[in-house]
């Protein structure tokens, strides 16, 4: 398991009432942890030192400089875990997590070496804490995640990964630009997943980016890329990506979608680039004569931040079942604009009963704008997000 694992498990539905042992498993999980938790660096260092150790081959599934990992894997890892008690939603992400593994070569024993250098940096700093119970959690839940990641692996038929090749390269802003890329053969994504993506500039730093767009007749991908403060990959695609460029894709993942035949109307929220999943949903849709209504409240902080804008508006004028609400939060607006957050243009009109509820953008947007929702009234099983990274 990379880095790439980082970033939340969706949040779909209530889960199921898990039993009383897997509740107590996760007690002690999530209560040990909290004590580990502020030697998160020292347990970093000690956990990549046993996992080379183990197995020397996994080095290479990790960038030259690995100081931009910090402590990502172990936080990504302790997180998955903490989330073993709600399998309706992490076991989904698990199987499209280790399908996604399989362009790094990885195999059965690499978990294994994973989950014993994971338990071994922690049993070195909670010492006393660490009793046999608690070993015992932290194994069973290691290998309840490991195991459903392999079985997935092991029946996918797909390629590990796809070679693309940049077609196209522009600014949308100073900080956004458009990338296209041709996949030498076509990419089984829908409308609204992600994928991982490697640059040449940035070898081994695999991220998540969403195509803009529908699958195409050519297979091409279109995606909008916003450089990110201290984001090693992010600024090395906006800046230096040139027409040629062969990137490496990853297997789609996501779960954000419309369903047309349920029929419920739709309410969409996207901060910034996270436009993007949406707009391919958007793009989809538009290929059929009838559809639910669909709300896309788009924002950023300025106008500028909302770069897409009038191609959205474009795309509304011809489809009367679409509206785009922009959003915000500072400076002059536009006709039509509401001002503030996103969480609160949202929430001022209302709990959206019987909508489908999806979001896409940041962490902290997503974390905002869902928490604020909840506490509107929005029933939690309206509301669907996919995990997502920035760098």
């Amino acid at each position: 398991m990379t880095a790439e694992a980082v970033s939340p498990v969706p949040r779909y539905a209530v889960p199921r009432e898990p039993p009383p042992a897997v509740t107590a498993m996760v007690r002690l999980i999530r209560e040990t942890w909290a004590m580990a938790e502020p030697y998160i660096a020292e347990i970093s260092q000690f956990f990549y030192g046993m996992l080379f150790t183990l197995a020397p081959a996994t080095r290479d599934f990790f960038p030259i400089n690995m100081e931009v990992q910090r402590g990502r894997l172990v936080r990504a890892l302790v997180h998955i875990v903490q989330m073993v008690d709600r399998p309706d939603d992490l076991v989904p992400f698990l199987r499209q997590l280790g399908r996604d593994h399989r362009k790094f070569g990885v195999l059965p024993k690499h978990y294994e070496a994973v989950g014993t250098a994971l338990l071994a940096a922690l049993k070195r700093h909670l010492g006393t804490a660490w009793t046999p119970e608690v070993e015992r959690a932290w194994a069973e839940a290691y290998t309840v995640i490991a195991r459903a990641m392999q079985d997935a692996a092991a029946a996918d038929d797909n390629p590990p990964f796809w070679h693309a090749t940049v077609a196209e390269h522009r600014r949308l802003s100073w900080d956004i630009a458009l990338v296209r890329v041709e996949p030498e053969q076509p990419v089984p994504y829908q409308p609204g997943q992600y994928l991982s993506v490697e640059v040449p500039q940035r070898p081994r730093l695999w991220r998540y980016l969403s195509p803009a767009n529908a699958p195409r007749e050519d297979g091409s991908l279109e995606f909008h890329v916003r450089a990110v403060d201290g984001g090693w990959v992010s600024r090395a695609i906006v800046s230096h990506t040139q027409s040629g460029d062969v990137w490496r894709v990853g297997p789609p993942m996501g779960r954000m979608a419309v369903n047309r035949e349920k029929g419920s109307d739709v309410l969409m929220v996207a901060g910034g680039t996270g436009v993007a999943p949406l707009r391919a949903i958007l793009d989809d849709l538009a290929r059929w004569g009838e559809n639910p209504k669909v709300t896309l409240f788009y924002g950023g902080q300025t106008r500028e931040d909302l770069y897409d804008l009038e191609q959205l508006r474009l795309l509304a004028s011809a489809n009367p079942w679409l509206t785009v609400v922009p959003v915000v939060e500072r400076g002059a607006g536009l006709p039509g604009c509401e001002h503030g957050t996103l969480a609160e243009a949202v929430t001022r009109h209302g709990a959206w009963p019987g909508h489908d509820v999806l979001v896409s953008g940041s962490p902290a947007m997503i974390r905002a704008t869902v928490s604020r929702m909840l506490v509107a009234g929005t029933a939690l099983d309206q509301i669907c997000y996919d995990p997502f990274t920035v760098d």
